[in-house]
């Protein structure tokens, strides 16, 4: 297999990335000096070579614990569980939350073989539990069929923990038309309804 095959074999591993998208970046990155690609791959090394997840929370970091748990400025008493340490960047670009975070690193599907001993669901556990400072949990697992059902599986597991279990809102995004949004999201938006401030 030759080099320019062998790469666009690879970059067509990555999420959204067909066949053909892999071979167009391949032919670009072939047109780029040598320098430019030298830069991509070495950024590509130090970050599998550098980055790891956090011991306490989950979230990828250069450092441990990351720089969210080190910061004591966060509130120590909330703590946003997340599937993905991806997900924590849509919840802090909002400017709106100062907690802490856990990663579960997925959501439960039995289809694929998921199951709780998958998840970093025990962690969870051993940090709301044994007298910590944590009043609540907020599920913000993604709305997805996967996404409720791992929300409702460890509502049920924290439920003898006495923490306030939160899930964030789902619904209808801002911009969105009723008329083309599914069943599912409209039955969310109005079971999360809310009274209108005058």
């Amino acid at each position: 297999m030759s080099a320019i095959e062998e790469l666009s074999r690879e970059l067509a591993k990555l999420p959204g990335i067909g066949r053909k998208t892999a071979t167009r970046l391949t032919y670009f990155l072939l047109k780029q000096p040598p320098d430019t690609v030298n830069r991509l791959a070495a950024a590509i090394k130090a970050v599998s070579t550098l980055v790891r997840p956090c011991s306490r929370c989950g979230n990828l970091s250069e450092s441990d614990p990351c720089p969210i748990c080190q910061d004591p400025r966060r509130d120590q008493e909330l703590v946003c569980v997340v599937e993905e340490a991806s997900d924590i960047g849509a919840i802090e670009r909002t400017g709106e939350y100062r907690g802490l975070y856990h990663v579960l690193g997925g959501h439960l599907s039995p289809l694929d073989g998921i199951g709780p001993d998958d998840l970093r669901i025990e962690g969870l556990q051993t940090r709301v539990g044994n007298g910590s400072q944590v009043r609540e949990v907020i599920l913000a697992t993604n709305p997805s069929m996967e996404g409720e059902v791992t929300a409702t599986y460890v509502r049920g597991v924290l439920a003898d923990t006495g923490v306030q279990v939160t899930r964030i809102a789902l619904g209808l995004p801002v911009g969105g038309d009723l008329e083309y949004a599914d069943g599912v999201t409209v039955a969310q938006a109005l079971a999360a309804r809310r009274e209108m401030s005058s």
